[in-house]
């Protein structure tokens, strides 16, 4: 997603110290799992970077210790509607800033969601790959600064 801001790569700045206090504070671990500090450091260096871990490997801290050190909202794009909501449902109960847009949401649901994103109140944005094509969707992404794009499962990425 692009706007009229300039690339993010210019204000990365957050580092190492930052993430294991998020780590720690927010997330209530000691200490990262084999992997994930070099994914993160990687991404708050301004990296295009891909993480190949196995199930159950913490994939899901290496792109939201990154967003809650940057300015903007992170997108993640997911086929699987039944990790967004277990990642959306995790996020809140932590107090986290959260807009969930997939087919499950009720039709007031969705406007909530919508209108979260809308007024740039939301620090994650999940979605799924065919809500991101849409115009309208896009042309709201467009509006909001967009720190960063996750594609979460990206053994799909053929199948879309």
């Amino acid at each position: 997603m692009s706007n009229s801001n300039p690339p993010h790569r210019a204000r990365r700045g957050p580092g190492q110290p930052q993430a294991r206090k998020i780590l720690q504070k927010v997330f209530g671990l000691e200490e990262f799992r084999p992997g994930q500090f070099e994914i993160i450091s990687a991404v708050l260096e301004g990296h295009d970077t891909v993480g190949i871990m196995p199930t159950g490997a913490g994939k899901s801290l290496c792109y939201q210790i990154p967003a809650l050190l940057l300015h903007g909202t992170t997108l993640v794009v997911s086929p699987l509607i039944s990790l967004m909501k277990d990642q959306t449902d995790k996020l809140v109960d932590m107090g986290l800033a959260v807009a969930s847009v997939n087919s499950t949401l009720t039709t007031a649901e969705e406007t909530e969601h919508l209108d979260r994103i809308a007024s740039d109140r939301a620090e994650f944005v999940l979605t799924t790959p065919e809500r991101l094509v849409t115009p309208e969707f896009r042309e709201m992404l467009r509006r909001i600064e967009v720190d960063f794009v996750v594609v979460d499962e990206a053994h799909c990425v053929s199948q879309w």
